[in-house]
């Protein structure tokens, strides 16, 4: 490898270390998360990757020994890294603007149906499994009067975000 390739590879292994510096958490602290120019550290850090490795490639395949092969070489790794740093904003874009389901809250475990799991006998709660937002939830649960594993029960009050107080479905009949 000649020393042109060698610098475009070390280029190259420097962006990937940054853009792997990014995803594992560097950015918390203000190392690749700022950027440049308004670009993303993650953009940046693909740009610099993804020139360095192209143009390392090109010089390669150009046997760049010349100022004009190099700079050929350098001009490949650049249109190389433009459309990869295009690619890292849209992701990046697209990534930021998922839209999500709204996170449920305490008023929202009023209203559920349930199952208790752990008996409930007053003055001592028990745990019921609700569904919330569909997905299964268990509580700890309190009740004016005894009930059963597995009766069925309905939740009348959230107390906290981790106990409600429910009281028994009426047979269905």
């Amino acid at each position: 490898m000649d020393g042109a390739t060698g610098v475009f590879v070390l280029i190259g292994a420097c962006g990937a270390g940054l853009l792997l510096l990014g995803l594992v958490g560097a950015g918390l602290i203000g190392l690749v998360s700022t950027g440049v120019g308004g670009a993303s550290g993650q953009t940046v850090a693909a740009f610099v990757g993804m020139f360095g490795f192209a143009a390392a490639g090109a010089s390669l395949l150009l046997d760049a020994r010349g100022p004009g092969a190099v700079a050929a070489a350098g001009a490949i790794g650049v249109s190389a890294a433009l459309p990869t740093a295009v690619l890292v904003i849209r992701l990046s874009r697209w990534a930021e603007n998922i839209p999500t389901d709204a996170t449920p809250r305490r008023a929202d475990l009023v209203g559920a149906i349930g199952v208790v799991v752990t008996p409930i006998s007053p003055p001592r709660s028990g745990e019921v499994r609700v569904r919330v937002a569909g997905h299964p939830v268990k509580l700890h649960a309190r009740a004016d009067e005894a009930l059963p594993l597995g009766a069925d029960v309905f939740v009348i009050e959230a107390t906290s975000h981790a106990t409600v107080v429910v009281e028994p479905l009426p047979p269905l009949s």
